[in-house]
């Protein structure tokens, strides 16, 4: 039986995290300690198990020293042209996010979660 697109998506970016946590030297208890999150539910993220919210995984973003875009890229969540910088023209940044709505794969919250960590990356510029 298959796995659902999701379930795929939360291993690539626990994989993707973790590979960064290594080759940062860290220990999942440093990446606790700066995150302010707990060493189990961290673990939990790093195999799959749990989907992170926004706040997480900006949190694991600046504590990795990655930005939150290259989390979302690895994790399949973000295509390669949907980021900012590469939309310079304000309509393609609502033709990004309809894209998000149109997905019927994901959840409403995890619609909803995307188009948050968009828009905050818009305005971090």
């Amino acid at each position: 039986m298959n796995e659902p697109p999701w379930d795929s998506q939360m291993q690539a970016l626990g994989a993707f995290i973790h590979d960064k946590r290594k080759k940062a030297n860290m220990s999942l208890r440093q990446l606790a300690e700066r995150t302010k999150l707990s060493n189990p539910y961290l673990s939990q993220i790093e195999r799959g198990l749990h989907q992170p919210s926004v706040r997480v995984i900006r949190l694991i973003s600046e504590a990795l020293n990655v930005s939150t875009e290259s989390l979302l890229s690895h994790a399949g969540l973000l295509r390669h042209g949907d980021s900012a910088e590469e939309q310079p023209q304000a309509g393609q940044r609502a033709g990004v996010e309809q894209a998000i709505q149109a997905e019927d794969r994901l959840t409403e919250q995890q619609k909803s979660a995307l188009i948050a960590v968009f828009q905050s990356m818009l305005r971090a510029e």
